[in-house]
């Protein structure tokens, strides 16, 4: 062992199996070890200046793009050609003057129509539905309904789908068995549907029309119905059935409709 150590000594070399942290982790010789890619040889600030510049591209940009767009507007302006038909197009169109538009037709209506509600001279009628099966049916019923609640004005609302004697009631007056909803009547005389209220709203001829008419308070509510104008029928309490003890039987109900209901009294004559 002491011949070994030595050795080592004289010659200067490690013996092999001895592991000698000082020459792998720390060498003596830094020449041979340099590292290229640690040089200060790359100028990153001057690079990416020189390679990109956001504030130049983004207005040589906007000057290609806008000389590309004046080019485009010059071609298309200079192959142009004016025709009568764009002067027409472009040309304002002059708006429609209240003597031209349909409500006069409707007031001519409401003065002399041959389609007549007696007893109703005195009242608005509108004959709606408040079912919701049909969309655009159940929108222009709400539609008119809110029209007239603007002018609060008293209402008689005749509700099909609450009564069917109504439906009856319409068909025979119109003289069709298939009728669109809503149908207005005012005083006595036939308006017509949504569209023909909305126009006259629109215009605003629908407050001439309306005006003499019995006005409700702001906020009124009928403490009977609610505004619901029905009531479940007093005699049968909306079972529509009736007990007769003549004949020991029940019987149906003769004042109350198909539902068992029946005209507020408060509110409806």
């Amino acid at each position: 062992m002491a011949g070994n150590e030595d050795n080592y000594k004289l010659s200067g070399k490690p013996k092999s199996g001895i592991f000698n942290r000082s020459i792998t982790m720390h060498p003596t010789s830094t020449n041979s070890l340099k590292k290229p890619y640690l040089s200060p040889t790359l100028d990153r600030a001057g690079s990416m200046n020189k390679l990109y510049n956001p504030f130049e591209t983004i207005v040589t940009a906007g000057n290609s793009i806008k000389g590309k767009v004046k080019k485009l507007c010059n071609f298309f302006e200079s192959s142009k050609s004016p025709s009568p038909v764009t002067d027409e197009l472009q040309s304002p169109k002059p708006k429609l003057a209240k003597s031209s538009s349909p409500d006069s037709r409707v007031s001519s209506i409401l003065n002399s129509s041959s389609i007549q509600l007696p007893g109703t001279e005195d009242r608005i009628v509108v004959y709606l539905t408040s079912l919701r099966g049909i969309r655009r049916t159940f929108e222009d019923c709400y539609a008119v309904r809110m029209i007239f609640r603007g002018f609060r004005v008293y209402v008689d609302e005749r509700d099909i789908s609450m009564d069917s004697a109504y439906r009856k009631e319409l068909q025979s007056v119109l003289g069709e068995k298939n009728v669109s909803l809503p149908q207005v009547f005012i005083r006595g005389n036939y308006v017509g549907g949504a569209n023909v209220i909305k126009q006259l709203h629109e215009y605003g001829e629908l407050a001439k029309i309306l005006d003499g008419l019995p006005v409700r308070k702001p906020g009124y509510v009928c403490e009977g119905c609610g505004d619901v104008r029905f009531v479940p029928c007093s005699n049968c309490n909306g079972s529509r059935k009736v007990f007769d003890e003549e004949e020991d039987m029940p019987k149906r109900c003769l004042e109350c409709n198909e539902n068992g209901l029946i005209r507020c009294s408060n509110c409806c004559s």
